[in-house]
């Protein structure tokens, strides 16, 4: 139901049944590496392009989330995904070969809960029995559409991040209480907020504000203190952006812990790995939820979390026509080891 403003509520709860994460080998080097279901050794995956290669990222998660969960893909009513490349064709060649009925979503980086938030929708509703849905990004093929190719070999300031090399996706469907399974209680569907920020290499600066506006309005909606959640944390602000964030939410009055709000994209990789602000791309949120968090979860480390995906709703012609980056955020509160509503 309608909760707020901007809110849904799933009184049916549905569950997050099977997950697949899959990654390169920036990210078996990485600080979540046991997380991954399959970890490649090279960038072209045994492809002859990058795009290519992202695609068959998806198409191992999506085919791993099936094979843990036991069922096939017929029995999936509808696909949810995106990615960040034109037109999301590797989201959309993957679709093809999975014939699933699709939804081609495109939020940027918010893309893995906008689609969570929209399979729980589904699902509550009695839409489908099943819903797979997930984001992707490849850093190769992201880099050269949206800056410079990594053979050019640029420098980055101190405020970019590292697109992650990855997929994540989730089967959802319905709870029938019989299965203890992490299950979605919520989602809170953000509003697009350009602060007029223009700079590329700052994604995290630019995306802070619609990360705390969502955060804002979920509170408001669900009047729900941010203590109710064990973590609340955003898709990939880096270290610039998340505490760019946690200033704007302490200046709106919400009493919310700096120990309790972490990021996705400070997460993933080692200290040590050349990262600069921290990961970003559409499969960080993605990897980290599906692969990480929810491991966490399953083995009791938290109870309640709610993630929040960011999103920079540019394009490389928005940018050559020195547009400002508009932004946005979904958040997904998910929960465990609790009674059905």
């Amino acid at each position: 139901m309608l909760k707020g403003h901007q809110s849904w509520v799933f009184q049916n709860r549905p569950i997050i049944a099977a997950t697949g994460v899959t990654g390169g080998p920036f990210e078996a080097n990485g600080n979540l590496a046991n997380d991954f279901d399959i970890l490649h050794e090279d960038l072209w995956m045994g492809m002859e392009s990058y795009e290519k290669a992202h695609r068959v990222l998806l198409e191992e998660a999506m085919h791993t989330a099936l094979h843990k969960a036991n069922i096939q893909k017929e029995q999936v009513k509808f696909l949810l995904a995106g990615d960040l490349i034109n037109q999301i064709t590797p989201t959309s060649f993957a679709a093809r070969t999975m014939q699933t009925p699709y939804f081609g979503l495109f939020g940027a980086c918010s893309t893995s809960m906008e689609g969570l938030a929209l399979a729980a929708f589904i699902v509550n509703y009695q839409g489908a029995d099943y819903v797979l849905t997930g984001a992707s990004s490849h850093n190769a093929a992201v880099e050269k559409q949206f800056r410079y190719p990594t053979e050019y070999g640029g420098q980055k300031p101190p405020t970019a991040q590292w697109t992650v090399t990855g997929a994540g996706v989730g089967l959802v469907c319905q709870n029938d209480g019989t299965q203890n399974h992490p299950y979605i209680t919520s989602a809170t569907i953000g509003k697009v907020v350009d602060m007029g920020l223009s700079d590329p290499f700052n994604m995290g600066g630019a995306m802070a504000p619609a990360a705390a506006d969502t955060i804002m309005a979920h509170f408001r909606d669900l009047q729900l203190e941010p203590s109710y959640y064990d973590l609340i944390i955003t898709g990939d602000l880096g270290k610039i952006g998340i505490e760019a964030a946690f200033e704007l939410i302490q200046k709106s009055g919400l009493n919310m812990e700096r120990s309790q709000f972490d990021d996705c994209g400070l997460r993933i990789y080692k200290e040590d790995q050349p990262v600069q602000s921290g990961a970003s791309g559409a499969g960080c949120s993605a990897t980290v939820l599906y692969g990480h968090l929810l491991n966490q979860m399953k083995q009791g480390e938290y109870k309640r979390i709610l993630v929040v995906a960011t999103g920079a709703l540019l394009s490389p012609l928005s940018f050559q026509q020195n547009e400002t980056i508009p932004c946005i955020a979904h958040a997904v509160a998910i929960e465990m080891n609790g009674e059905k509503g």
